[in-house]
């Protein structure tokens, strides 16, 4: 049998095929919560996750017991075979042999035992840390856009990154690690214990001495590794700033610049790091040194014993063995340390996003099954978070089901936080929005906005074709529906110069098209989607002329019948609205129609004459 073979029948794969999961991932979110009184404690999460997985890891345990029964026979096996070298008479060979013979039988069945330990214990681990992620991913979906806006992209990338992956090896270390240290180190005090109380009393009073060393060190370590974890996320944080600037970075020529702002940044990771290090390397050094003392004194002490009779000489060989297996481990516990407390820092890290409340809640709300697109603001006001200044200031409007309304205004007048709150990305500080009727904090925002599409500013795809930026998150849409809708988004004009149409690779952010032709595929993700409310979010201010047209060709398939809501920066292209409300330091100062406004010669009249 070759390597290859003996793989593949140790560790099967079930009859499961590549696409289907044997294991549920778990969710941990509920495991966070509870005990409210520790919940910041990692200690108390590993807690919760090792009672939850109690009969994975009793079994795990098991095994390991078994797997590892040569490492304690085998020294009392030697001690057996010198003992009776050593008196010898009548029988001895054949005791000899029977030793060997229970010897071979001990290692042998490792073979075995051991990849059955390693596959179920490997599986156990995978689920844990798929669980750990998919927890995490689950609850970035669920907070608040407003939470997102209010922390760095690079920061969370650290976290889903970094932290998870030392919580992984800090499970793996307590399953490979700590479990079976402390096994080991409690069989050999037993057998210990079993031949020579005055050996167990010296394994009792010695081997303390290390776990002192090691909660000398434990508050240094944590410490640093809390500041060098911070100091890692602030540099993730910078350097994905760094990438998305780096176009108007080089177009200002501010290269030099940017790589002396990192390199402060990278100096001072590095100084937190040499001295996470530098801690690192003086708790091995002082632990080794201790624990190799500690085994030299073991030697002398039993030697003593057998000098004077107390021991058989053979037995020397067994408290030896098993003063070094518990020092051994020890030291194990000792050295991977740090890296528990990394662990545990990293559970502390991601607990902050897992433990965030600011969530939209729809459980028991109102699931819409059809929505007609009237929409109320109901003398709405706002402010942001600890704040005091409204942005929206006695808001009122009733939109009728498929109108059209335009929203103008100068930067920072309420604009998009009017479109946020139809959203339901924003809750009114005072007043209320309502849906066909309905308080939208009545509604399951899910189901509301599966009626709902938006065509931001910038344009967001995504690494894939065409096709898959049109039917994203849409299943059994009819080909022709999406010709249909190629057709209407004006997309035709430009796929058909393409090698592969529509199933083109478009790059990273779509980066390998124009503005115009990104955002005519923005409108066509809205249109198949035949949403009951549009928002179009300044959709054309960032085209050129040509662009423009095309788009704004799109633009009117899409906007008909349905309730549609623009933001618009060039205000010749609203003039089809039927109203236009005009915002100014949040609140509507101006509504109409565009030939009524501009017949007033207010507000809107000055800006179309500011823009032209």
């Amino acid at each position: 049998m070759n390597q290859d073979e003996f793989i593949r029948q140790a560790f099967p794969d079930d009859g499961v095929k590549a696409d289907e999961n044997p294991y549920k991932i778990p969710d941990y979110e509920k495991l966070f919560c509870e005990n409210e009184d520790e919940k910041k404690s990692p200690v108390n999460i590993l807690k919760l996750i090792a009672k939850k997985n109690k009969n994975n890891v009793l079994i795990s345990s098991l095994l390991f017991i078994i797997k590892n029964l040569a490492v304690w026979i085998i020294p009392i096996i030697t001690a057996n075979v010198i003992n009776i070298a050593t008196v010898g008479g009548e029988g001895s060979r054949r005791r000899i042999l029977i030793n060997a013979a229970v010897l071979f039988v001990i290692i042998g069945q490792n073979l075995f035992s051991h990849v059955l330990y390693s596959k179920f214990t490997d599986k156990m681990l995978r689920t844990t840390g798929a669980g750990f992620r998919n927890t995490l991913i689950k609850k970035l979906q669920h907070l608040s856009v407003s939470y997102h806006k209010e922390i760095e992209s690079g920061r969370l990338q650290a976290k889903f990154m970094r932290d998870i992956e030392a919580i992984e090896f800090l499970n793996t270390h307590i399953m490979k690690s700590v479990i079976p240290s402390v096994i080991s180190v409690l069989v050999s005090i037993g057998i210990t214990a079993a031949k020579s109380g005055k050996v167990t009393l010296f394994y009792i009073v010695v081997i303390p001495l290390n776990v002192i060393m090691v909660s000398g060190f434990r508050k240094v370590i944590k410490r640093n590794n809390i500041r060098f974890r911070k100091e890692n996320e602030n540099i993730s944080a910078k350097v994905s700033d760094m990438l998305e600037m780096i176009p108007v970075t080089k177009a200002h020529g501010l290269e030099n610049e940017e790589i002396e702002k990192l390199e402060k940044n990278i100096e001072q990771l590095r100084r937190e790091g040499l001295v996470l290090d530098r801690t690192t390397a003086y708790f091995g050094s002082v632990s080794w040194i201790l624990s190799t003392a500690l085994s030299g004194l073991c030697l002398v002490f039993t030697g003593l014993l057998a000098l004077d009779g107390k021991i058989p000489v053979g037995d020397i060989v067994i408290y030896q063995t098993f003063f070094n297996s518990i020092t051994g481990n020890v030291q194990l516990l000792v050295n991977i340390y740090p890296d528990l407390a990394k662990g545990l820092e990293s559970i502390r890290s991601v607990s902050e996003i897992i433990l965030s409340d600011d969530v939209e809640n729809n459980s028991g709300k109102i699931r819409l099954r059809y929505l007609h697109g009237s929409i109320d603001f109901n003398h709405v006001y706002y402010k942001y978070p600890k704040t005091d200044k409204f942005v929206i200031k006695d808001f009122d409007l009733h939109v009728n089901s498929g109108e059209c309304i335009a929203i103008v205004g100068a930067s920072g007048s309420g604009k998009s936080t009017i479109i946020n709150m139809i959203i339901g990305f924003l809750k009114a500080t005072k007043g209320d929005v309502k849906i066909d009727g309905k308080s939208i904090e009545l509604l399951n925002l899910l189901s509301y906005r599966q009626f709902i599409s938006v065509v931001p500013q910038n344009s967001m795809l995504f690494t894939g074709t065409i096709r898959e930026n049109i039917l994203y998150g849409l299943e059994n849409i009819s080909e022709a529906r999406l010709k249909e809708v190629i057709h209407l988004a004006n997309i035709d004009e430009f796929t058909d110069k393409l090698p592969h149409g529509i199933d083109t690779f478009i790059g990273e952010h779509g980066g390998k098209l124009s503005g115009g032709q990104k955002q005519r595929i923005a409108i066509a993700r809205a249109l198949i989607r035949d949403p009951k409310i549009l928002i179009l979010d300044e959709a054309t201010s960032a085209l050129d002329n040509i662009s423009e047209y095309h788009v704004q060709q799109a633009m009117k398939q899409l906007i008909n019948g349905r309730t549609t809501f623009i933001v618009a920066h060039r205000l010749s292209t609203i003039r089809d609205a039927d109203r236009i409300v005009v915002m100014e330091n949040g609140e509507a100062v101006e509504i109409g129609d565009y030939d009524t406004l501009m017949a007033k010669k207010g507000e809107f009249y000055q800006l179309k004459m500011l823009n032209g």
